[in-house]
């Protein structure tokens, strides 16, 4: 693919968090911003800014665009420039569609796969579960919590989230690769109403689709 891989292609695709770990709570003041962030959350929508910065320190292109969580496993990340694409989560597939390839590609979405870092703010339990957590001090004007995968067989460094105080503003992305992906929100807006269809992907008429889509579908496709 020409352009970077979207993170959140990595955080809800890649990640294959198996069994469960010993609770692994972390304290301090980071931790204290998560839990006021997502203590009664059950619905987020927000926009976010993403770049992606090789193993060499080179610096891809910044993309930008929107983003809706809904608990427990649903999930939309909407990329609107400088490129088109788009990753819905609709609870039993994940589909990622890029426009200018005229492509979908779907797999089915695992429980595991449905627990990402972005996930877990909507069930505080799993991410003490299947993450070690652990207070990383304040810089950028942002206090620092890491999420270390627990799983035997990791498929990412770690992540870190950094709180204002007003929720979580970034989140920073290491893969087994080097890379990593500055993500940063804005625009947050908590339980709101998000529209069933926002999570009811249909592929688009004379897009190829790709991986693991349903064999029957009474569904029309989109023009």
């Amino acid at each position: 693919m020409k352009r970077f891989m979207s993170a959140l292609v990595v955080v809800v695709l890649m990640l294959s968090l198996s069994g469960l770990a010993s609770v692994q709570a972390a304290t301090g003041p980071a931790r204290a911003r998560l839990d006021a962030f997502a203590t009664g959350l059950h619905s987020l929508t927000g926009h976010f800014t993403q770049s992606l910065t090789d193993i060499n320190g080179n610096t891809g292109r910044t993309s930008s665009g929107t983003l809706a969580l809904q608990a427990p496993r649903q999930f939309r990340w909407d990329t609107l420039t400088p490129y088109k694409q788009t990753i819905v989560a609709d609870g039993s597939r994940v589909w990622m569609y890029d426009p200018e390839l005229e492509q979908v590609t779907v797999r089915v979405q695992s429980n595991e796969e449905a627990h990402s870092p972005l996930t877990v703010l909507t069930d505080l339990k799993q991410l003490d579960r299947e993450f070690k957590v652990s207070e990383r001090g304040e810089h950028d004007g942002l206090v620092w919590l890491r999420l270390t995968s627990t799983s035997k067989e990791p498929q990412f460094d770690y992540v870190d989230m950094g709180f204002g105080s007003k929720g979580l503003v970034r989140m920073d992305f290491r893969d087994q690769l080097g890379s990593t992906t500055d993500i940063r929100f804005s625009d947050w807006k908590r339980n709101v109403a998000i529209p069933p269809a926002t999570f009811d992907f249909v592929p688009p008429k004379g897009a190829d689709v790709i991986g693991d889509a349903p064999v029957l579908s009474t569904r029309p496709l989109r023009d």
